[in-house]
This record gives structure tokens, C-alpha cells and sequence, in this order.
């Protein structure tokens, strides 16, 4: 008989297996949902053109282009040198390219922008840097 099958031919019940008269089995937790973010973590450097239909989160260095239709997040140490399209944007890094978002653009404090910055809504924490201009209340999908 092979490891397994015995494991498998085991009872069940963990107060017959030696576990003691209080053990009591855990609650099953369900997973979390799975995430579609994709993920471009700090180190690694990505050139071309990245395409995503879903949530995209920036660390690490991009060159080319960069759009997505859900969120973009660009972390405080990313540095992108791309033309950006997105659903709604986080932009903590730095970012030397147009940007165009569909819904709502958040420039963080750390955030150093050289580009045309083209959005339905917008807002800029105190210490952000953005060289270009800004046109809110449209996207140019």
C-alpha cells in the first residue's frame, strides 16, 4: 500500500487520529477573489508597448507606451518614459510622457510629471511636480 492510498483510507474524524477530545477543525475561509492586476515590480524594466484590459501597477521602469482600461498605479520609485492611456490613474513616480485618462487622475505627492496631462477629473497633493499642460473635464479616448 503506497503512502497515499493510506493517507486517503485514514478516518476523518481528527479526535480518532490521536488529535485530542477538544481539537476543533478551523472555519474554511474562502480565497480572496482573484485579481487581474497585473504587476511590474521594482527592479525590472519593461520597453514596448504594454497592453492590459485590467488593473495595472507600476514599480519598476517602463519605455514605450502603457494602456489599460482599468486602473493604473505607479508606484513612488516607478520611472515611466511612455505616452499613457488609462480608466483612472494613481501616479506617485515619475513620468516623462502624455497621459490621457478616462475618469479620474490622482497625482500624488511624490509625483514628477513632464506631459500633457488630459482627464475627466483630476487632483494634485501638495508637492507634486507637473510640467505641461492640463485639460480637465474630457479624455481624448
Amino acid at each position: 500500500m503506497s503512502l497515499f492510498s493510506s493517507i486517503l483510507k485514514r478516518k476523518k474524524n481528527p479526535k480518532q487520529e490521536g488529535l485530542g477530545k477538544d481539537f476543533v477543525l478551523p472555519p474554511t475561509v474562502p480565497l480572496p477573489p482573484r485579481s487581474t492586476a497585473t504587476i511590474i515590480a521594482k527592479g525590472v524594466k519593461v520597453e514596448g508597448d504594454f497592453a492590459s484590459d485590467g488593473d495595472v501597477q507600476i514599480e519598476g521602469e517602463v519605455k514605450g507606451s502603457i494602456s489599460t482600461k482599468g486602473r493604473l498605479i505607479v508606484g513612488p520609485e516607478a520611472m515611466i518614459y511612455a505616452g499613457i492611456k488609462a480608466g483612472d490613474a494613481s501616479i506617485a513616480g515619475v513620468v516623462q510622457g502624455n497621459i490621457v485618462i478616462d475618469r479620474r487622475a490622482d497625482l500624488k505627492s511624490t509625483a514628477k510629471i513632464t506631459g500633457d496631462v488630459t482627464a475627466e477629473s483630476f487632483s494634485v497633493e501638495v508637492g507634486a511636480v507637473l510640467v505641461g499642460k492640463v485639460l480637465i473635464g474630457q479624455s481624448k479616448s
